[in-house]
């Protein structure tokens, strides 16, 4: 049978006790550093020019997720597919932009 006991830490006073004033904190989790291209190649502007207007939701941050380029590239890209007529504009925002693919469905 094991007894615990709660140690007050008053039992021994002229034990060395520990008063440097920093207490043991955990590091914490860092998030992995991405290594995101910041201008395009050849195969990565082709995936683009192909699958991103086929996305359900184009925006920067996904474009960036997706293609491995960084954010500013990211828009960049964006505006060339809307100069070129392959995505459309849904709603704006001041931080957040959301696309879409256009549909040349016609109605018979």
């Amino acid at each position: 049978m094991y007894l615990m006991l709660c140690n007050s830490g008053s039992e021994n006073p002229s034990a060395p006790q520990n008063h440097d004033g920093s207490k043991k904190r955990s590091k914490g989790k860092q998030k992995e550093k991405v290594n995101n291209m910041v201008l395009f190649d050849q195969a990565t502007y082709d995936k683009l020019l192909s699958k991103a207007p086929m996305y359900k939701l184009i925006t920067p941050s996904i474009l960036s997720n997706c293609l491995r380029v960084n954010g500013s590239l990211a828009r960049k890209a964006i505006r060339e597919l809307m100069a070129g007529g392959l995505i459309r504009m849904v709603s704006i925002h001041a931080s957040q932009q959301i696309y879409i693919g256009v549909t040349n469905k016609l109605v018979s």
